[in-house]
């Protein structure tokens, strides 16, 4: 057949076919098919495929292709990035998808920044990151050597920790080197607590004192417990110094000259844990920017509004029973806005405006699991064997180290959390 006849008569089926009922075009279609040969079906098969397959992404305005996107995982959506250049392109600028994944993973987003390249690439350091965390890699070790006895009080801030020991001396290190930055003869320390200037430890002679780093000088003294004084806190602002003892009560000192304000009297056991921290959130009793101070014992936590008078009285006293037959764990975590400690039942969180429980949590096999960081997206547990990781919105352990064999103290103070920024989520900085 010429061109030109194959043509008309192309032009006079196409007419005809279009004027045909589905059912009867479907008939058409399966009659030629059955009259075609392997190379009409090769043909036939090949040009399918592309007519049947449509790039969605491509033919989709940009908005709508990231409303889908939200809906996929971030694994598969690494998986679409290797379909094509330009899904790869639309996926990698779909900033929403990015920061939610990161955001999944307990990561801290910082919402100004809307380059999604950015978050693309955090999400794939998340990722490695919480990687390491299960495969027990996030962590390395290192011993500080320098102490000839037993090292009981220990207190870290910002890259630095500060040891106490048996051996009548304190010593502060710089983390990241291992070097000891101060060696000064002390007594023997249960408790410290520093800054640039100066170190405050409470001791197992049943006083406190006061260091000056530089010199080595004992500026103050601290006498009147009649029994080892197990923790303290200071406040330069407040001029406040306040211990905790084994002669079941908290005093509270005048820091520059050593004087005793006041003995808070009211808890039944040693006094573990001392704090004092302000207030975030208001309630009928306190506003924030109000000084609190926290103490507690083996059962009892006892709140005391510090700040506005020395002659405080117990605001309230948070217990876990009536009956004391569970006791707490002698660890404190308070923020300003919740108090966090744990038990035998499980690991307690108070909010502090109303003093309520906001919450109980129970990972298995609870009853010898201490706290040791508590933040917004992790915490931080231990018992005698193990170093635990929580993911505090599914309440499930994500991950645990072993731990060297120790003495367990009933004080508490076998281990210290020292950075603990990344218990608030990660954020490319912090881990």
């Amino acid at each position: 057949m010429e061109k030109k006849d194959f043509e008309a008569w192309l032009d006079n089926i196409s007419i005809a076919f279009l004027s045909l009922t589905d059912l009867q075009k479907n008939e058409t279609l399966d009659h030629l098919i059955s009259l075609s040969g392997a190379v009409q079906l090769r043909h036939l098969s090949n040009n399918l495929e592309i007519l049947l397959k449509r790039d969605f992404l491509k033919l989709l305005p940009l908005e709508l292709s990231f409303y889908l996107l939200k809906w996929l995982d971030p694994q598969t959506l690494l998986t679409c990035c290797l379909v094509s250049k330009q899904w790869n392109k639309v996926i990698s600028a779909c900033t929403e998808v990015w920061q939610t994944a990161c955001k999944n993973l307990g990561w801290q987003i910082d919402d100004s920044v809307q380059d999604p390249l950015h978050w693309k690439k955090v999400y794939l350091k998340a990722i490695l990151r919480m990687k390491q965390l299960k495969d027990h890699k996030a962590f390395e070790t290192s011993s500080l050597i320098g102490h000839s006895a037993r090292v009981y009080a220990l207190y870290y801030k910002d890259g630095l920790l500060c040891t106490g020991s048996d051996d009548l001396s304190a010593k502060l290190w710089d983390v990241s080197t291992g070097q000891c930055i101060y060696g000064i003869q002390t007594h023997t320390c249960a408790a410290v607590k520093f800054d640039e200037q100066k170190l405050v430890t409470g001791s197992f002679d049943n006083t406190l004192a006061c260091w000056e780093w530089s010199s080595g000088a004992k500026t103050q003294h601290f006498r009147g417990h009649t029994g080892a004084v197990f923790s303290v806190d200071y406040n330069d602002e407040l001029d406040i110094l306040v211990s905790g003892s084994a002669d079941f009560t908290v005093k509270v000192w005048a820091l520059s000259t050593g004087t005793c304000l006041n003995t808070l009297t009211g808890h039944t056991e040693w006094v573990t844990k001392v704090v004092l921290q302000k207030c975030k959130v208001r309630s009928l009793m306190h506003s924030p920017g109000d000084y609190i101070l926290l103490s507690a014992d083996k059962y009892e936590i006892k709140i005391w509004p510090i700040g506005r008078e020395i002659n405080c009285k117990c605001l309230k006293t948070l217990s876990v029973s009536e009956d004391r037959s569970i006791s707490l764990q002698p660890r404190l975590h308070f923020d300003g806005k919740y108090i966090v400690c744990s038990s035998a039942l499980g690991l307690y969180q108070w909010d502090f405006a109303s003093y309520d429980i906001l919450r109980v949590i129970k990972p298995p096999d609870f009853s010898n699991v201490s706290l040791l960081g508590f933040g917004e997206i992790f915490a931080l547990l231990f018992d005698n064997r193990y170093l635990y990781i929580m993911d505090l919105r599914t309440e499930k352990l994500i991950s645990r180290w072993p731990l060297p064999e120790y003495r367990k103290s009933k004080r508490g103070s076998s281990f210290l959390a020292g950075e603990m920024s990344w218990l608030n989520g990660l954020n490319g900085q912090n881990d």
